[in-house]
């Protein structure tokens, strides 16, 4: 058997598999004489059917199973040996048949084209820096933890009149278009959150009122959408349309936030190590805690501005027609030409960055071992059970757990994923030069969802 390789261009070739009888004659002769002693044919007793009736009945599909597994060994041998890095997988010659004869057979010849990888240069440089976006934590948002610290500790107390930060708590009643209530329309109690609400005039018509004050108010003006306004009157989404807007709402209590006070009691309930004894302590402590809960996002981003840096300018040509092929070749389900066109650039896109991750991967010598996929898997159960309020089991439960999560493949493309994009981020810290640039909470929020300023 031998494999001779014909180069097409910089991106493609095509591998001549040239197998001659000697190859193939003896496994085929093996595998039919398999064939006879297990043949079951009327007439003849087990083991002693004819060997040339086994080889007319069998023989052509033994053969083309033989070569076609001579074929692929052959290739992938050639292939490492060769070293050759390539796209995806050989795929047969288009509108090519192979030569020889199944009836007949002596020499054969397949052919199969590869696309080879691109070379290409990543452009990262010592000398390009990057912006490495950090939240400015001033006083304004220390001043907001606070707050938020002191609200989640502190206690409601009913009220005498809404103000800009109440809780209102009333009985939303449709009305028709006299003003009167509705025969069989919507009652419902509910809560109005002043602190959340955007619509001016429903905050102007509810500020300043007291128990037992009425007012008309469409429930669309206290509510984020469609949804929070159907939980809001007690109904389903799908029962808003012919909804009335006009609706009475009548209040029944008024709810104020009374704040826990900066003392030492709320000190030791936020931190019960007791590092934190007064407020210029709390503020400190709590200008620390935003600072690294802040810093995965700022690596997060620091990570997504160098990906979006190398897919604009690292320059990659692919074998695109040859992609294509293998796509449709090796897709599980039919694939038609025009979805494929539609689909086509966004697969080159993530095949681009695959390229340029494995090359950085490469050159680095970055590699992944089993202990570590091991330790980053229990680290997410860890995490896990911490959301839930729940203590991690003891070493030996939580290496199980991980073994069992590790069986499942799609579990481990995913924890792969997850490890990978870490080793990359933890490469660009270490070798690409930071330009630190701080921004306002608002504005690192709006950087990090992607919205323009």
């Amino acid at each position: 058997m031998n494999v001779v390789q014909e180069k097409v261009d910089k991106l493609n070739a095509i591998l001549k598999v040239q197998i001659s009888s000697e190859d193939y004659q003896s496994k085929v002769k093996t595998t039919l004489e398999k064939y006879r002693k297990n043949a079951k044919i009327p007439g003849f007793r087990p083991g002693h059917v004819p060997f040339g009736m086994i080889k007319k009945q069998y023989g052509k599909s033994v053969l083309a199973e033989e070569l076609n597994k001579i074929s692929n060994d052959g290739l992938y041998k050639f292939i490492q040996d060769e070293k050759l890095e390539i796209l995806g997988n050989p795929i047969p010659v288009e509108n090519d048949t192979f030569k020889g004869d199944l009836d007949n057979p002596a020499d054969f010849e397949f052919s199969y084209e590869i696309g080879f990888s691109p070379k290409f240069d990543v452009p990262l440089s010592s000398k390009k820096s990057m912006e490495y976006f950090l939240v400015k934590v001033d006083d304004k948002l220390i001043s907001k933890q606070i707050e938020d610290l002191r609200k989640r500790y502190g206690k409601l107390e009913s009220t005498d009149e809404v103000g800009e930060t109440d809780m209102v708590m009333g009985l939303f009643r449709e009305l028709d278009s006299n003003k009167e209530p509705k025969e069989g329309g919507v009652e419902h109690n509910s809560t109005v959150s002043m602190e959340f609400l955007s619509d001016k005039k429903a905050i102007k018509s509810l500020k300043g009122k007291k128990v037992d004050d009425s007012i008309i108010l469409d429930p669309s003006t206290v509510s984020r959408d469609s949804k929070d306004m159907a939980s809001m009157l007690g109904i389903e989404e799908s029962e808003l349309d012919g909804l009335s807007k006009l609706f009475k709402f009548t209040i029944n209590d008024i709810k104020r936030m009374e704040m826990a006070e900066l003392n030492e009691d709320l000190f030791n309930k936020l931190f019960p190590a007791g590092d934190v004894k007064s407020e210029s302590e709390l503020k400190d402590k709590v200008a620390s805690d935003l600072t690294n809960m802040f810093k995965e996002d700022s690596n997060r981003l620091f990570t997504q501005s160098i990906y979006e840096y190398l897919m604009d300018k690292t320059k990659i040509s692919m074998p695109e027609s040859f992609l294509k092929r293998w796509i449709k070749l090796s897709n599980e389900k039919p694939i038609d030409d025009d979805t494929l066109d539609k689909e086509f650039d966004g697969y080159l896109k993530s095949m681009k960055w695959q390229l340029i991750q494995g090359k950085i991967f490469k050159d680095n010598d970055i590699q992944i071992s089993n202990e570590e996929v091991m330790d980053f898997t229990k680290s997410l159960l860890v995490s896990n059970y911490a959301q839930y309020g729940m203590p991690a089991p003891d070493d030996k439960e939580l290496t199980e757990t991980a073994m069992k999560l590790l069986k499942d493949k799609e579990q481990v493309n995913g924890i792969y994923d997850r490890l990978t994009e870490k080793k990359l981020s933890d490469y660009f810290q270490k070798n690409v030069p930071m330009k630190e640039k701080h921004l306002s909470y608002d504005d690192f929020v709006k950087k990090a969802s992607g919205k323009k300023k």
